[in-house]
């Protein structure tokens, strides 16, 4: 499944050493968390929704309700909780592992559904919510070539583009559940 979870970030004196502690600390021990099989962030190119996004593949919400996540910091932003804002989480239904997307890549995500990703040459990939705040709704994810990103001069309602900002993390389990499929 695919765990999703955009915030923005109210204190512009703090906010460089929270995304270091975030990228380089609270990811890391997230993705080592039994049940967690990749894990990215990203930051948005877009206006109208929360600057942070982070993505996982993850088994489903039982992980998000164990011991093991809680420990490992999962719902925690430690000192910088104060400062978040706009925080949202999702679960949105198997579409296998989230792709991983590169620096020279953009993640396009929709919620106005799949034809202006159809239009801009893309394959999106469809997400339903199932748990926890369920909206929207509906999803849709695609990777666009950085190339290919100034062709999208104007960006269809419902659609946001983000910049990763770090690599995709991937569980050892991923890997080795991967290459028995």
């Amino acid at each position: 499944m695919i765990y999703t979870v955009e915030c923005s970030f109210a204190d512009s004196h703090s906010e460089a050493e929270w995304n270091d502690f975030y990228s380089l600390e609270k990811l890391p021990a997230l993705i080592s968390v039994t049940g967690f099989h990749t894990s990215q962030r990203f930051r948005s190119m877009s206006d109208g929704c929360p600057v942070y996004l982070a993505i996982h593949t993850i088994d489903g919400l039982e992980v998000l309700a164990g011991e093991e996540y809680r420990q490992k910091g999962g719902g925690n932003f430690a000192r910088w909780q104060q400062h978040i804002t706009d925080w949202h989480r999702n679960l949105y239904s198997d579409i296998g592992l989230a792709p991983a997307v590169g620096a020279d890549e953009i993640l396009v995500l929709g919620s106005s559904g799949p034809d202006p990703l159809i239009r801009m040459g893309l394959a999106p990939l469809a997400m339903h919510a199932v748990a926890l705040e369920k909206f929207p709704e509906h999803r849709w994810l695609a990777v666009l070539s950085r190339a290919n990103a100034p062709l999208v001069e104007s960006i269809a309602d419902g659609l946001h583009l983000y910049a990763p900002m770090t690599e995709q993390l991937t569980s050892p389990r991923a890997l080795s559940t991967a290459s028995t499929k």
